[in-house]
């Protein structure tokens, strides 16, 4: 993967320039906080800023990250064909649990057929960080984004999110964020999500053709589950 360019990134961060959303993140070191490009937050000179690929990069660098922009929600980073194939499948197993179920990087390694050194080896060229880095902060995102955006228990948002106990969840999240979960759920909100549901907020790197997706999704509603109306 092509090293950042600073100066573009940092032309990209004065612009807000959401073409640049997800594709990398800034660590603000006055501050230690690390923030989306299209961040409103007033922006720093140059010289207190520091560019990250990932998310994980960025906090494994010590940075945590803004309660405004909210890092988790940005879109997906480049297309999965600018990483390698052992990379892009690691991630892929990742994102559907692989180090949250009780398996280890070894056992993660030995699903790829390779050794766990050469795992970690690849995840570092690629993506500045290794396996259970990219896992801590996938469930951290996670965990955060349903005590922000949904009215799930606690104790929910803490297994959703693939921890394996409450008392890990609420050291992690205090550790990471700086405040434990109960003083980051938001109080009540008009349109709070009713019981039994759970809402989450879906980002996206404009433009997004969004006719031409609720008419994919209107063409192949499920009766009775599945319902698009004008433009919901």
């Amino acid at each position: 993967m092509s090293p950042l360019d600073p100066d573009v990134c940092y032309r990209a961060l004065l612009a807000r320039d959401g073409r640049f959303d997800g594709l990398f993140f800034v660590g603000v070191k006055t501050t230690g906080i690390y923030c989306r490009p299209i961040c409103r937050a007033r922006t720093p000179g140059r010289d207190r800023c520091l560019f990250f690929r990932t998310a994980a990069l960025a906090e494994a660098s010590g940075f945590r990250a803004c309660f405004r922009c909210r890092p988790e929600l940005a879109p997906g980073a480049a297309p999965v064909d600018a990483l390698s194939r052992v990379v892009a499948a690691a991630l892929r197993r990742l994102e559907e649990g692989a180090l949250s179920d009780g398996t280890s990087v070894d056992d993660l390694a030995r699903t790829l057929g390779l050794s766990s050194r050469h795992l970690r080896r690849a995840m570092r060229a690629e993506l500045g960080t290794g396996p259970l880095a990219v896992a801590d902060s996938r469930r951290l995102a996670l965990a955060r984004q349903l005590i922000a955006d949904t009215a799930l228990p606690m104790t929910e948002v803490a297994f959703a999110s693939g921890f394996r106990s409450v008392r890990r969840f609420n050291a992690a999240v205090s550790a990471r964020f700086g405040r434990p979960p109960s003083a980051m759920r938001r109080g009540a909100r008009d349109g709070a999500p009713a019981a039994g549901t759970c809402t989450v907020t879906l980002s996206y790197r404009p433009p997004f053709d969004w006719p031409a997706m609720l008419g994919h999704f209107a063409a192949r509603a499920i009766p009775g589950v599945e319902l698009v109306e004008d433009d919901t």
